[in-house]
This record gives C-alpha cells, structure tokens and sequence, in this order.
C-alpha cells in the first residue's frame, strides 16, 4: 500500500493535536495544584479526535473510525454540558 503523504501528515497532525491535551491537562493541574480538566482539554479533544477520525476514514479502518467517532460524541457531548451551565452566581 502506498502512503500519501498528505494524509499521513494528516495522520501525525491530529496524534499531535490529540497528545497535546495531555499536557495542557497535566500543566494545569501542575499549576492549580490539583487535578483539573481545561476547556482546552476538550477542544483539543474535538480537533485531534475529528482530524484522526478523517484519517481513519480514508484508511477505511472500521476499528479506528468506531473508536474515534465515539470518542468525538463524548467530547462534543462534554463541551455541550460546559457550555449549557450557568455563571457562576447567574441564579
């Protein structure tokens, strides 16, 4: 099978854009001290995981496709939960 090498950049850009959110968790919480989860976190998420999800499309690997399709209707489904929440103090 040849490789394209747009797609494998596509391929290497969404595994990075999906790492990253590790180690914007981990530096947070380094910072605050505590275990916490960024917004950041789950825009990354969304942005490695459908980029991965595109490779995986053209890859037609059914494994990979399922595994990063879940993974992006949870971290939708999180953002959706954030961002429906009221302010703080906004009773």
């Amino acid at each position: 099978m040849e490789i394209d090498p747009v797609w494998l950049a596509v391929g290497f850009l969404g595994q990075a854009l999906f790492s990253m959110r590790f180690i914007v968790q981990w530096l947070s919480s380094e910072r605050k001290k505590r275990s916490v989860v960024p917004l950041s976190f789950w825009y990354l998420s969304i942005a490695g995981g459908a980029t991965l999800f595109a490779y995986a499309i053209h890859r037609s690997d059914p494994v990979f496709i399922l595994g990063q399709g879940a993974g992006l209707f949870i971290y939708a489904r999180n953002l959706h939960l954030i961002h429906r929440r009221p302010a703080p103090g906004a009773d």
